[in-house]
C-alpha cells in the first residue's frame, strides 16, 4: 500500500486482577459500590475485566471498573 510499511495498533488497559476477582465472587450478592460520582446499591448482576452491571429495581447499571474506589457486600 503505497509502499509505505503498515503500523499495527496496540490497546493497552488497566486490568486490576485482585478487584475482577473479588467483585467475581461478590456476584448474585447484594452490594454497595462507591463510585468517582456516587454510591449505588443493588445486585452484582455481571463482571467483567472493564465494568460491572449492578441490577437497581430490574433496572442495570453499567460501572467502568476505572470509576469504581469501593465496595463492600450489603
Amino acid at each position: 500500500m503505497n509502499g509505505q510499511p503498515q503500523q499495527s495498533v496496540q490497546l493497552t488497559s488497566t486490568y486490576d486482577p485482585y478487584l475482577y476477582q473479588t467483585l467475581s465472587d461478590l456476584m448474585g450478592n447484594e452490594i454497595v459500590v462507591q463510585t468517582t460520582k456516587n454510591t449505588l446499591q443493588g445486585t452484582l448482576s455481571g463482571v467483567t475485566p472493564d465494568h460491572i452491571v449492578i441490577n437497581i429495581n430490574r433496572t442495570p447499571f453499567f460501572v467502568r471498573i476505572q470509576r469504581i474506589v469501593w465496595v463492600s457486600p450489603s
